[in-house]
């Protein structure tokens, strides 16, 4: 797909709906008819789910993992766990249907294996799992690497994957160990716990956590017991978006023209979609307001710092981010920032988009 056009919203047409678990089901979406959607392994759709009238909301805009794996599966699926007083989860459990057509932004985020390692260690709680299920099945079908899954749920009904996952272990036994942590048997998990259940690791040994605030910082916690190194462990987070994603940002009138720079305003060379840019960056705009206002077609999501959508390398110079509730120490030692928390502290930077 033309990568100008990835940026804009989609509409994605439901062709099944998978009953998953008790509180549980998947959207099968085709692809786009004007072609297929690129992702990796753990990353999102941003949908826009219809909203609440009597609240005076049109839409409420809701990011789903991807539980589909690109390379294996055909087409497009997220999976979507009833969540109490969420409101977009229990209309998408309750009203999606085959033929219903969500508007979707391109695939993004930024929980996806990164270098190579010996062993991946997973850990997911409840819908958690939605992500891992996607970086599990594209490793075990394309490495021989060893994996390790611990899965926490209240019981073995609100379990999700449940004969995926075992069918799973029985195809790749010699290489892949689950456990099922249920609260019903063992209590909340805690890092102990977790920890006596992960095995002796290595320098290239990763973990990857997803699930509930609490589960991921004992999982981490328990990651970092057994000795995996901390830029190795990632989580997934995500938070409620309070803006519309979805809403189009027009340029500022003559931002593509030539004209003198705003005293004290910066230069930055932006690498976007493998053109080379070079714009002035006023010094009290975010990078991603300054690139939209040109024109370009960066992208992005949340727009709040939340989710990773618009995040870049910094190749030279200094950025301050004035939010950052998702990139970790590891991903900030090498140059990633995001676009729409970033302001120039130098005369002269240099970026890239991948």
């Amino acid at each position: 797909m033309d990568s100008s056009a990835a940026a804009r919203p989609h509409p994605l047409e439901i062709i099944d709906v998978i009953e998953e678990a008790a509180d549980a089901v998947s959207l099968v979406f085709a692809h786009p008819a004007e072609g297929r959607l690129d992702y990796s392994p753990g990353q999102f759709l941003t949908l826009r789910v219809p909203g609440m009238p009597e609240d005076g909301t049109r839409w409420a805009p809701r990011c789903y993992s991807l539980s589909s794996t690109p390379g294996l599966d055909e087409h497009l699926k997220v999976t979507v766990k009833r969540t109490t007083g969420g409101y977009a989860s229990n209309w998408l459990c309750d009203n999606a249907e085959p033929g219903m057509i969500l508007d979707s932004l391109p695939p993004s985020g930024r929980f996806t294996v990164r270098g190579a390692a010996d062993r991946l260690v997973l850990l997911a709680a409840g819908s958690g799992i939605t992500p891992v299920m996607s970086i599990l099945r594209a490793t075990l079908a394309s490495s021989a690497t060893p994996v390790t899954l611990v899965y926490a749920n209240r019981d073995r009904d609100a379990v999700i994957f449940h004969a995926a996952i075992a069918a799973l272990a029985d195809e790749h036994g010699d290489r892949l160990s689950v456990t099922h942590w249920l609260e019903s048997d063992r209590g909340l998990p805690d890092s102990a716990g977790l920890a006596s259940l992960l095995p002796t690791p290595t320098g290239t040994t990763s973990a990857y956590v997803c699930g509930p605030a609490a589960f991921m910082d004992c999982a981490a916690a328990a990651a970092a017991a057994i000795g995996i190194d901390e830029g190795r462990i990632h989580r997934e987070s995500f938070s409620s978006l309070t803006g519309d994603p979805f809403a189009t940002h027009a340029p500022e009138p003559g931002a593509d023209e030539a004209s003198a720079p705003p005293d004290g305003a910066a230069t930055v060379t932006v690498d976007l979609h493998g053109d080379t840019t070079v714009l002035t960056w006023p010094r009290e705009h975010v990078l991603l307001d300054a690139l939209l206002d040109r024109g370009l077609d960066a992208p992005y999501v949340c727009r709040e710092g939340n989710c990773g959508g618009c995040a870049f390398t910094l190749r030279s110079g200094e950025v301050h981010m004035i939010v950052n509730d998702t990139l970790d120490d590891h991903e900030l030692g090498n140059g990633i920032r995001l676009a729409c928390q970033s302001l120039p502290r130098t005369d002269e930077v240099a970026v890239e988009f991948h």
